[in-house]
């Protein structure tokens, strides 16, 4: 399954908002240095759909408009 992630790092609190079955707006509150926001953004995903962390891919992990 593909879809696609705005992601909005350094926030004040962590969320998952669906707007639609293809496209999240995920708040993390970890940064973007040193991929702390991708591992982030990976487990987050991982609990979302219930899938094992390891099967999540990021097409674009420098962008903060991606695809999971």
């Amino acid at each position: 399954m593909l879809i696609k992630v705005k992601v909005k790092p350094r926030s004040n609190e962590e969320k998952v908002e669906k707007i639609n079955n293809k496209e999240y707006i995920i708040n993390l509150k970890e940064s973007p240095e040193n991929n702390k926001a991708n591992n982030r953004l990976i487990n987050l995903l991982a609990k979302e759909f219930k899938a094992d962390a390891r099967t999540i891919k990021i097409k674009n992990p420098k962008s903060r408009r991606s695809k999971a």
